[in-house]
């Protein structure tokens, strides 16, 4: 009897091992974190642990949300669900304050468990829809993490547990639990953090500069000379609207103006480089001259329309508007790491880029929405029809006047 004991005690621990194993490795090769959880709770329920609902959320650093909260369901034929919590959702709050969770966090415990039928009615939400759905019982932890890990308000891992089954959890199942999940939740933390570094370099630098980033190129001085229609565009009388506008006002106007052209650059394809104030930098690197200016050309003529349309909806709500001015050409650049050893900026550097500010900086005392250059005209390929000359003009800095273009009206209009 004794022997046949220590039988099956070895086997469970081993087969506790081998979730943690799974667990560990999942969390090393970067498994979705639907995946992850999928993985785990099939696991556990195979260890014998009974199952039937299980919850994994972790707060994250991201410009629009502040969550990602995954759902495992054991007789669900469809995918495990996933809430990507908007940062400004008007029922979170309220649904955070009446969550277990939010008693852990307050209570400074890490572990609390629910009996259902012991819970009073209104109580947590959460378990009037467990009671509804059958459970009886239920545990929700937070594996919390230092200070010094922590990234934005990212400071925890959360689970919760259910089961349906008449007696609960087993005081054996609930420390199970209590071993495994710490695990669960590093391996969620460093697939979080990864999504992390791919939000903010991609946020930051833009899609393709981020990705080079996070491939390895960040070395100073290592930068590839490309061929690239550049765009510079900034606002239309900025500086009077600053002085007039209100610091409430004034923000809301460049976010509003910014996401009009920033996502029509992404449209078509460009990638955005560098915001300096009102101003937008972008490049557009296609395989050949002629898509990349087919591409700046159908970006503008996106950016103005989305501008336009902001333009009157401010305008109803009575809020100041402005326009874009756009400058565009192409050539080749460097592109790569400029700066210190301790601040590097992924970007753009060459003639070309100083050309195509003073591009721009021409379209106020020509009153031209848009120019481009005779280079970028000359390599547009078949969207040269949809280019129209304004005259040979001289650049400062420039030697030589060169004709300038702009769209057709059509197009603006």
């Amino acid at each position: 009897m004794r022997t046949k004991k220590m039988t099956d005690q070895t086997q469970s621990r081993d087969k506790l091992l081998d979730v943690v194993a799974w667990t560990t490795e999942a969390g090393l090769r970067g498994l979705a974190e639907n995946e992850l959880l999928r993985g785990f709770c099939e696991r556990v329920v195979a260890f014998g642990i009974p199952l039937a609902r299980a919850t994994l959320g972790i707060d994250t650093l991201h410009p629009d949300l502040a969550a990602r909260i995954f759902y495992w369901r054991r007789d669900s034929e469809q995918p495990i669900s996933t809430d990507f919590v908007p940062s400004d959702r008007e029922n979170a709050q309220d649904l955070w304050l009446k969550s277990p969770f939010h008693r852990l966090l307050s209570s400074g415990e890490s572990q609390l468990r629910l009996r259902v039928a012991e819970t009073p009615q209104g109580e947590f939400p959460f378990i009037d829809d467990c009671r509804e759905l059958g459970m009886t019982d239920y545990v929700a932890r937070v594996d919390r993490f230092e200070k010094a890990g922590s990234i934005g308000e990212m400071d925890c891992a959360f689970s919760s547990f259910a089961t349906d089954h008449p007696d609960g959890f087993a005081d054996a199942q609930l420390e199970a639990l209590r071993l495994l999940v710490p695990g669960l939740g590093l391996a969620l933390k460093s697939i979080a953090v990864m999504r992390i570094a791919h939000t903010l370099v991609e946020t930051y630098l833009g899609r393709d500069a981020g990705q080079r980033v996070l491939s390895g190129r960040i070395k100073r001085g290592v930068a590839d000379r490309i061929g690239a229609a550049l765009w510079f565009s900034d606002l239309r009388d900025f500086t009077r609207i600053a002085e007039k506008a209100s610091a409430e006002q004034l923000i809301p106007l460049l976010n509003d103006y910014a996401e009009a052209i920033i996502t029509a650059i992404d449209c078509a394809g460009g990638d955005v480089l560098k915001l300096v104030g009102d101003g937008i930098l972008a490049i557009f690197t296609q395989d050949d001259a002629a898509t990349r200016s087919g591409a700046a050309i159908a970006a503008a003529r996106i950016a103005r329309r989305r501008v336009a349309e902001l333009s009157r909806r401010r305008t109803a709500d009575r809020l100041p508007v402005t326009d874009f001015y756009l400058g565009l050409h192409i050539g080749e650049v460097f592109y790569g790491n400029i700066g210190s050893t301790a601040r590097l900026d992924f970007t753009v550097v060459g003639p070309a880029v100083n050309e195509t500010s003073r591009i721009a900086a021409l379209c106020r005392s020509l009153d031209q929405p848009v120019l481009a250059s005779s280079a970028f005209f000359e390599q547009a390929g078949a969207a040269r029809r949809e280019l129209v000359s304004v005259g040979r003009y001289a650049l400062r800095g420039v030697r030589q006047p060169q004709e300038l273009f702009t769209l057709e009206p059509g197009e603006i209009d």
